[in-house]
């Protein structure tokens, strides 16, 4: 059973859901002592000799952080900017090494750098962005520093991350459900909204997916905590399929009616509703949770279940297959690419806020 459906079924009981707010209560403490800690000095911050671009959330869960770190990665790149993005490599499988860099190394897989920054550092390869993975991110970073030069180290998913400084933090928030229904473990909340005051530029990411008049509504919530914050809307849109038999791009056009789907998400719903407007009709679909590590018996089950429908997935999911998994789908298999869109406008502020 998934965190998610745990929670909802806990908070069918009165009791349950007096627990999660004890907890939720508790959990707010615990952030308040860490950040006075910060705020006091008693914890130390830390900073490297580049300008650092935190880009986060305030929700567990998918809110599209990856597809806005390559976004700013590759609008860098393209300046002639030296770029690193550094991540922790949240539940890799292997964590022997204390640094582990992606660059132009032909040894490293996904085990030893965790599913998102090893499917990052395959976009970026040929845009020559290293993907830094370690614990401590200040270790990430100075390596980034020392090693690569970068001018911009792009931190991946550290909005709450206060030891190593930074200059300016993008923070994303679904427009789904922007705001979590609470804190954790009550709700999906990481800190409280006002939070929201440490942001220089926000995102409201799949903002496609919902009505104008909600948009409107959460830019006036945020507004709240912090009245100059920018708001961009951004979406994320599918660019084509690849089908992995065939090794080949495919149109979106192409694949139409009854199909198969299967992802490790923070948010599959996203994935899901993203196929269905393409027009296809989900017949079966497969929800892990996010980070999963596939094992032989998932594809199996999978592939058995499927029956002749086509079978889609994504990027993150592809690069976790485990060897082998193609004695099991030998036909209409495909990924569906996605990439973030702004418009115009937003697209040239979010080129401002990126760049020292």
């Amino acid at each position: 059973m998934g965190l998610e459906n745990l929670r909802k079924k806990i908070l069918k009981y009165k009791a349950g859901k007096i627990t999660l707010k004890v907890f939720a209560f508790l959990y707010l403490i615990g952030i308040k002592i860490n950040f006075l800690l910060y705020k006091l000095k008693i914890k130390k911050q830390r900073s490297v000799d580049s300008f650092v671009l935190c880009i986060g959330n305030i929700t567990a869960g998918g809110t599209g952080k990856t597809p806005t770190v390559l976004l700013a990665a590759g609008l860098l790149s393209e300046t002639g900017i030296r770029t690193a993005v550094i991540s922790r490599g949240y539940k890799r499988p292997k964590k022997g090494q204390e640094v582990v860099v992606l660059y132009d190394q032909e040894n490293i897989n996904w085990q030893d750098a965790g599913d998102e920054p090893y499917m990052m550092n395959l976009l970026l390869k040929d845009k020559q962005v290293p993907v830094i993975v370690s614990k401590s991110r200040y270790k990430a970073a100075k390596y980034a520093t020392e090693e690569f030069k970068s001018q911009v180290i792009l931190l991946d998913d550290g909005f709450q991350h206060h030891k190593l400084k930074r200059n300016r933090n993008i923070i994303l928030l679904d427009a789904k459900n922007p705001f979590g229904g609470g804190l954790l473990p009550y709700g999906n909340l990481r800190e409280p909204l006002t939070a929201l005051r440490r942001a220089d530029l926000a995102i409201l990411t799949h903002s496609d997916l919902v009505p104008k008049t909600k948009i409107e509504n959460i830019k006036k919530e945020i507004k709240i905590y912090n009245p100059c914050l920018k708001v961009l809307q951004a979406s994320h849109k599918p660019k084509n399929y690849f089908d992995f038999i065939k090794r080949e791009t495919v149109a979106l056009d192409i694949l139409k009616g009854p199909a198969a789907c299967f992802c490790a998400l923070g948010d599959p719903e996203s994935f899901e509703i993203t196929l269905k407007n393409l027009g296809l009709n989900i017949k079966k679909n497969w929800r892990f949770a996010d980070h999963k590590e596939y094992k032989i018996s998932d594809i199996k089950k999978i592939a058995d279940m499927r029956g002749n429908l086509p079978l889609i997935t994504t990027f993150k999911d592809y690069v976790k297959l485990p060897a082998g998994w193609q004695d099991y789908i030998k036909d209409n298999f495909y990924m569906l690419e996605i990439e973030m869109s702004l418009n115009d406008t937003d697209l040239e502020i979010f080129k401002q806020v990126i760049k020292p």
